[in-house]
């Protein structure tokens, strides 16, 4: 469910009105419900209480160390793609042994980093990484810990941009290499093999495509077990989609309900990484109307956020909700709602009949997940605020960037 709530006009996030937030701190900026936030994690620990698992939040969501906090008070793990998302968590107090290291591309860096961070595991996803990390873990006389993330060729229904458990993705190791590639690993002593992973796409709204990656993972889990390589953990991911327009995702109790069902015969733990149904109706992107342009066959309201700022209608264009902060009593016409940038793809939404003036705000809703953490300065464009609202209580948790901050790092020249 939403965040947001109208109290007679005005739309109001928790106990405070957004027109507030925003004679505060400008626009645009980002806003959260710590409540949601928090009732979006219990509800994935509760709904799998029945079995000995693991929450891992996928970082890449939405990194504010802030958030991050909240989550490992809650006892979270984390799933991190990058030395930058490792470094996150630990300084939002994370434990480094409830950390998974995601991803096809980890540098040396990297790894080196994360062994020496003493993180829990890396879940592998090619050969050429199998021997990477364990000549690391030699080289820092460490034994690491490693699951091997297959792809289970499963479609997940959902956009190509999103989708990766297809053989065509650049994801994860093939099932029929899993076998072969385990019976190497007793050439890598640096290497502790404890789990097997799998995460087939992002915004999936329906429960067959996880119940038949799980039915591989099983099967291959039966197959190891007969090859005398025992497995501690499956790791399902996460990609459990939410309600942006007219979607139908289970519910996350309905959702773990039917993966309990199919792994009750497993005597290990299974780790869950959501990270978008967790945090993604518990933000909120408001923006203000620039200037309203009416012509005979479209009508645009120009605000001031754009698609550097709210990729995910440009790059794949997604559909979230478009909210005025006031609801006026006048007749509502369709705009598209469109930012300042100049590209054509610069759009928030298309067609929304909204009844506005200049200078009113607007609402993008559901935009917790892949708003800020996606955003970038193209247009040379300052990064926007991020607010952290607890009932009646505001928080600034990232304040705006200034223009001199956007060329600080090119002031000084250093000759090679």
């Amino acid at each position: 469910m939403s965040c947001l709530k109208y109290q007679c006009n005005d739309l109001f996030i928790e106990q405070v009105p957004l027109k507030n937030i925003a004679t505060a701190v400008g626009t645009p900026f980002y806003v959260y419900s710590q409540q949601g936030l928090e009732t979006n994690w219990r509800s994935f620990h509760d709904a799998f209480r029945g079995i000995p698992h693991h929450i891992y939040y996928a970082v890449k969501a939405n990194s504010n160390i802030h958030i991050l906090k909240l989550f490992a008070a809650q006892g979270s793990g984390f799933d991190i793609v990058s030395l930058g998302e490792l470094e996150r968590v630990l300084a939002a107090g994370g434990d480094p042994q409830k950390v998974i290291f995601s991803g096809v591309g980890k540098s040396v860096a990297e790894i080196t980093q994360a062994i020496e961070k003493n993180i829990y595991c890396f879940n592998v996803e090619s050969e050429p990484e199998i021997k990477r990390i364990d000549a690391i873990a030699r080289a820092l006389d460490r034994t690491v810990n490693i699951a091997l993330r297959v792809n289970p060729n499963v479609d997940a229904k959902t956009h190509a941009h999103i989708s990766t458990g297809l053989k065509e993705n650049k994801f994860g190791i093939e099932m029929e290499d899993v076998v072969p590639l385990c019976e190497t690993l007793s050439h890598f002593p640096s290497l502790h093999l404890i789990g097997i992973a799998c995460h087939i796409g992002s915004q999936i709204t329906e429960l067959t495509p996880f119940l038949l990656a799980i039915d591989s993972m099983l099967a291959l889990y039966h197959t190891l077990i007969k090859q005398g390589i025992p497995i501690d953990h499956i790791d399902i991911g996460g990609g459990l989609g939410i309600r942006y327009h007219r979607e139908n995702p289970p519910p996350i109790i309905e959702y773990a309900h039917a993966i309990q069902q199919k792994l009750s015969t497993f005597p290990g733990k299974i780790m869950i990484a959501p990270g978008r149904a967790i945090v993604a109706n518990a933000g909120a992107l408001v923006t203000q109307v620039e200037y309203l342009k009416h012509h005979h066959e479209k009508n645009f309201a120009i605000v001031d956020a754009g698609m550097n700022d709210l990729l995910r209608p440009a790059l794949y264009e997604a559909w979230q909700a478009i909210l005025p902060v006031f609801l006026r009593d006048q007749e509502a016409l369709l705009y598209d709602v469109v930012g300042p940038v100049c590209e054509s793809s610069d759009f928030l939404g298309k067609k929304r009949k909204l009844a506005l003036q200049q200078g009113d705000l607007l609402a993008i809703d559901a935009a917790g997940a892949y708003g800020f953490s996606m955003s970038s300065h193209y247009n040379s464009r300052c990064l926007v605020p991020e607010v952290l609202v607890n009932g009646k209580d505001i928080k600034i948790i990232r304040r705006r960037e200034t223009i001199p901050e956007l060329f600080a790092a090119e002031k000084e020249v250093i000759t090679l």
